[in-house]
């Protein structure tokens, strides 16, 4: 019997050493760019090529513009103007498709929370948060927002008493961060980060640092952009990635405290558990009441993220335009502290609601001219037909009614230009208006057709509508109240000062040069 001796089974680097690095690079190269090549002929052949406006770059299409334009939702009612109702945008290198940006954005800045969270995952997070934003949770809550509203009073009676001639110059921005700063801290997690009391915690200097470099804020625009299309880019130790790592970071210790205290405090009394009025500590004791409730560690710190960051920025962005806007029109300004002081004692969570509509009318004012977030994205889940309100012109020249989309397209809505369009609100939609809420002609023809809390799409609107929206607008409402109650708004420059917007986590209203101007004016007056 003859034997041969067969020779062992080459490893797989003498294999790629037999073949060539560079032509098994090369390989993968091309099935890359093969598969690339395959997803655009089939997004292409799944959906219906619309007009739309110009590549302005080559590397970044429009996207640049859209960014560093102080109107972004100006440039999108102009395109609507010239391309109709829904019209393709450019994007960086020619994409026309979603990545995993967005998500993975997400998952760094705030974690796996609801956010994050899709389909069945976030079902199951909003329906654990749902009791934590009832009516009766936010009632509860509204003595806390009461609480830092007057603490921020006392503060600045201080300041105008040791003043010269009975007013002060104040930096309303930075007190509308520590009162939205305090306020989720104690109603969304019991914790006082003291910043009315002149505390420095790391949250605050994180959020401090955040736009306060536009030589930094301009090089992470550009890592952004690129990001969308190449997403690793995002694991890059930038500033800001870094600013959100420290953010994580400090949560993760308030979560981990946080929890510690609940689970000690479980074996007490139900009775006087029941008097918990913080969000998370309320997600906490549900747990027991529901397995699917239960939340581990990485989903405490996730929603406590996004609580932080949703009821920081958003609150105070909106608190500083609705200071601005008052100290620009006076006479606004005077009719709404006629109509605080006439009512008398402060207003119940439900008075707030139903009984003092000129209140009512600004705040929703300022949510549809200065919403926090001007825009926001959803994914086509699956190939599907959208019918339109009025057809449109498409590539070819053809008009249609409907368009086809392929699955994991992506869909930009400008809730700026939505809620600030002349075509759905009328020839004033720019105009700081009030009054247009009072009146049942106020609000017509078009808007009416917006879907979304009060026909605005500042809160978005369907199964990913913001959840706090309740809590959110009794804040907004609690603390302007008390501020204009007692004080008189003036911008120190006049009412032309210009305002410069800046990108923090959120773009915000800044004043280079002046400053506002908070006179004490008894309520007795």
């Amino acid at each position: 019997m003859k034997v041969i001796s067969v020779p062992p089974p080459l490893g797989l680097w003498t294999t790629v050493r037999s073949v060539g690095v560079f032509n098994v690079a090369c390989s993968f190269g091309a099935l890359w760019a093969f598969v690339k090549v395959l997803r655009v002929l089939r997004w292409r052949l799944k959906t219906t090529q619309l007009q739309g406006p110009p590549r302005t770059s080559f590397i970044y299409g429009v996207s640049h513009d859209l960014t560093s334009s102080k109107d972004s939702g100006g440039m999108y009612e102009c395109w609507a103007t010239e391309y109709g109702v829904a019209y393709m945008i450019p994007s960086v290198l020619g994409q026309t498709r979603i990545t995993p940006l967005s998500l993975a954005f997400l998952e760094i800045s705030i974690g796996r929370g609801l956010l994050w969270s899709e389909r069945e995952d976030h079902r199951r997070q909003r329906k654990s948060l749902t009791p934590a934003f009832s009516n009766a949770a936010i009632r509860k809550l509204t003595s806390v927002f009461y609480d830092t509203a007057y603490k921020a009073k006392c503060a600045w009676d201080n300041a105008i008493e040791s003043g010269n001639g009975g007013d002060a110059i104040i930096e309303v921005q930075s007190w509308m961060n520590h009162i939205s700063l305090d306020t989720i801290g104690i109603a969304g997690f019991s914790h006082d980060f003291g910043s009315l009391d002149g505390k420095r915690a790391s949250v605050t200097e994180v959020f401090d640092t955040f736009g306060t470099s536009q030589q930094a804020s301009a090089v992470n625009k550009i890592f952004t952009l690129l990001a969308s299309a190449f997403p690793i880019i995002i694991k890059m130790p930038t500033k800001r990635t870094n600013l959100f790592k420290k953010l994580s970071i400090t949560m993760g210790k308030i979560s981990s405290d946080l929890l510690i205290r609940s689970r000690r405090e479980s074996h007490i009394n139900m009775s006087e558990r029941d008097e918990e009025k913080s969000i998370i500590g309320l997600l906490i004791k549900s747990e027991g009441l529901d397995v699917e409730l239960r939340m581990s560690e990485e989903e405490v710190m996730a929603r406590m993220k996004v609580l932080l960051i949703a009821g920081y920025e958003t609150t105070s962005i909106s608190l500083t335009w609705a200071l601005i806007e008052l100290s620009r029109h006076l006479d606004v300004q005077t009719s709404l502290r006629e109509e605080l002081l006439a009512f008398g004692a402060d207003p119940t969570y439900d008075q707030l609601k139903a009984n003092l509509p000129y209140l009512d009318a600004i705040i929703h004012e300022i949510l549809r001219l200065h919403p926090p977030v001007g825009e926001f994205t959803r994914v086509a889940a699956e190939d599907d037909v959208i019918p339109l309100s009025e057809p449109v012109r498409t590539e070819s020249g053809e008009m249609a009614d409907s368009i086809s989309i392929a699955k994991e397209t992506l869909i930009t809505i400008s809730s700026a230009a939505i809620n600030r369009s002349s075509t759905i609100w009328g020839p004033d939609a720019k105009e700081f208006k009030p009054d247009r809420w009072l009146t049942e002609d106020g609000i017509s023809g078009k808007s009416k057709e917006v879907q979304g809390h009060r026909h605005l799409l500042t809160f978005v609107d369907g199964p990913r509508t913001c959840l706090g929206k309740d809590f959110a607008i009794t804040e907004f409402k609690t603390v302007l109240l008390v501020l204009v109650k007692n004080f008189v708004f003036e911008m120190r420059d006049g009412p032309d000062t210009p305002i410069e917007v800046v990108r923090g986590i959120l773009p915000r209203p800044r004043c280079w040069r002046g400053r506002y101007r908070g006179t004490f004016e008894s309520p007795s007056v």
